[in-house]
C-alpha cells in the first residue's frame, strides 16, 4: 500500500475512531443499565401522552404537554439516579423514613383539599402528593430494613409491620384507600422475596379477609377463622398465644373493619360497592364505570382508531385522562392495542425480576422487587376496576394516567433499579 492511501485511510478512520470513543465516553456511566426497561419506560410514556391528548383533543387541555414534560424530567432522574450508587442509600434510609412521615403529616395539618380528600401540598403553585413520594421512601427502608438476613424471621415480621404501620396510618387517614393498599402491597411482596413463611403471610391478610367475609357469609367466617388459629399454631412459635392472637384478631376485624368502613367518604363505600352491580346506581356511583364498559367494549378487536372513539371524544367518562385511561386505549386500539399494552407491561416486570435476581446484595434486590411490586399491583388493579373486576380505587395506570406525582414518583423508583443493574460487580447477561 502507498503512503497515501495509508494517509487516506488514516484520516477517514481517525474521526469515526475518535467520535466512537468519545459516544463510549458519554455512555459509559451508564453502560450496565437495562436499555430495554429504559426504552419500554420512554415508550410507554409517550404513548401516555398519545392517549392524554386523543382524550383532551376537542376540549384543548394541555394535560397531554404536562404529562410529556414531567416524563422527560422523570427519565432525567432516571439516568442521574443511575449514576450513583444506591448502596449510598442504607446510611439515609432512616432520614428517608422520617422525612416520609412528615410529609404526610404536613398533608394532614396543610394539605389541599380536593375531591373529598386532603392528599396535596402546595408547593410553588403546584399541588405535589406526599403519598405517591411516600411509597418509593417505605421501599428503601424496608430493603435497608431486610436486607441483613437471608430469611426473614417472627421479629423481623414484626419490627416490618410495625415500620409500616406509621405511614400506612397517616395515608389512610387523608382517605388514600388506593394508597393504602399499596403499602401492604409492598410490606408483603418483599417479606416473600426474602422468604418469610408463607403461613405468616396469609395471616397478615386475614384480617381483611375476615372483615369481608363477616357481613357476606358468616358460616364462611367462622371457617375461615378457624382455619386462621390452626395456621397460627402450626406456624408461630409460640403456639397457644399464636392461636389466641388469631382468634382475637379475627374477631377484632370485625369491628375494627366497621370503625374503617365509618372513615370512608360516601363515596369511597359507592365505589367499593357499586363494582359488583353498577346499575343500581347508574347516574351516580356507577356511572364511571358502567361508560368505561361501553367504551371498551365499542373497541371490538382493532379498535375505533385515533380520535374517533365516541366515549373518548364526547367525554361520556369524566377524568377519563386519569383513572380511567384504560378505557380510551380500549376503544380506539381495540383488542390488539390493549393486549400490547399488557405485553409491554408484562416485559418491563420481567426486566424488574431479572434485575432483582441478577443484584449483587439483598438490598439491591430488594430495591427492585418493592418497585415491582407497586408497578405490578397498579397495573393489576387499574386494569380490572376499568372492567369491573375490581373496586374502583382511584389507582392510576402507570406511565399512562396523567398525574405529575404518581408519574415522577414512578420514574424516581425506576431510577432505584436502574442504578442495581447499574453497579453490578460484574457485567452479567440479564436475559
Amino acid at each position: 500500500m502507498s503512503k497515501r492511501s495509508k494517509s487516506n485511510k488514516f484520516s477517514i478512520n481517525s474521526p469515526i475512531r475518535y467520535l466512537g470513543q468519545s459516544l463510549w465516553s458519554l455512555i459509559s456511566p451508564w453502560k450496565q443499565i437495562d436499555w430495554l426497561l429504559l426504552f419500554l419506560l420512554v415508550g410507554l410514556t409517550s404513548f401516555g401522552g398519545l392517549t392524554i391528548y386523543s382524550i383532551e383533543r376537542v376540549e384543548q387541555l394541555n394535560h397531554a404537554y404536562q404529562h410529556l414534560s414531567i416524563g422527560c424530567l422523570g427519565l432525567g432522574m432516571v439516568l442521574a439516579i443511575a449514576r450513583f450508587n444506591y448502596r449510598s442509600l442504607l446510611q439515609w434510609h432512616w432520614v428517608i423514613y422520617v422525612l416520609t412521615n412528615i410529609s404526610l403529616i404536613a398533608v394532614m395539618v396543610a394539605g389541599v383539599t380536593a375531591k373529598g380528600a386532603q392528599r396535596w401540598i402546595s408547593v410553588a403553585g403546584f399541588n405535589v402528593q406526599p403519598s405517591e413520594f411516600a411509597k418509593i421512601g417505605m421501599v428503601i427502608t424496608l430493603a435497608a430494613l431486610l436486607q441483613h438476613q437471608d430469611r426473614a424471621d417472627f421479629p423481623t415480621l414484626f419490627r416490618t409491620l410495625a415500620i409500616t404501620a406509621i405511614p400506612w396510618g397517616l395515608v389512610f387517614l387523608q382517605p388514600d384507600l388506593g394508597t393504602s393498599l399499596v403499602f401492604g402491597v409492598i410490606v408483603i411482596t418483599m417479606l416473600y422475596w426474602m422468604k418469610v413463611n408463607p403461613g405468616w403471610l396469609i395471616l397478615m391478610i386475614s384480617p381483611l379477609v375476615s372483615a369481608i367475609l363477616y357481613h357476606l357469609h358468616l358460616p364462611g367466617w367462622l371457617f375461615w377463622t378457624l382455619a386462621m388459629t390452626g395456621l397460627a399454631w402450626l406456624t408461630i412459635p409460640v403456639k397457644v398465644v399464636g392461636a389466641l392472637c388469631a382468634i382475637a384478631i379475627n374477631c377484632g376485624a370485625v369491628e375494627l373493619g366497621n370503625v374503617f368502613w365509618g372513615l370512608l367518604k360516601d363515596y369511597q363505600k359507592a365505589r367499593l360497592i357499586l363494582f359488583l352491580d353498577p346499575e343500581k346506581d347508574p347516574l351516580g356511583g356507577g356511572y364511571h364505570l358502567i361508560q368505561s364498559r361501553i367504551a371498551i367494549g365499542s373497541g371490538n378487536f382493532w379498535g375505533t382508531g385515533l380520535y374517533q372513539g365516541t366515549q373518548t371524544q364526547l367525554n361520556f367518562i369524566p377524568e377519563q385522562h386519569t383513572d380511567f385511561i384504560f378505557s380510551a386505549v380500549g376503544e380506539e386500539w381495540g383488542f390488539v392495542g390493549s393486549i400490547l399494552l399488557l405485553i409491554v407491561f408484562w416485559l418491563i416486570c420481567w426486566r424488574l425480576v431479572s434485575i432483582a435476581n441478577h443484584a449483587t446484595d439483598n438490598f439491591g434486590s430488594l430495591l427492585a422487587i418493592g418497585v415491582l411490586a407497586i408497578l405490578a399491583f397498579q397495573v393489576i388493579t387499574n386494569i380490572s376496576m376499568t372492567i369491573g373486576l375490581a373496586p374502583i380505587t382511584g389507582i392510576p395506570l402507570p406511565f399512562m394516567s396523567y398525574g405529575r406525582s404518581a408519574l415522577l414518583s414512578t420514574f424516581i423508583g425506576m431510577g432505584l433499579v436502574e442504578s442495581v443493574a447499574n453497579y453490578r460487580e460484574t457485567k452479567k447477561n440479564l436475559f
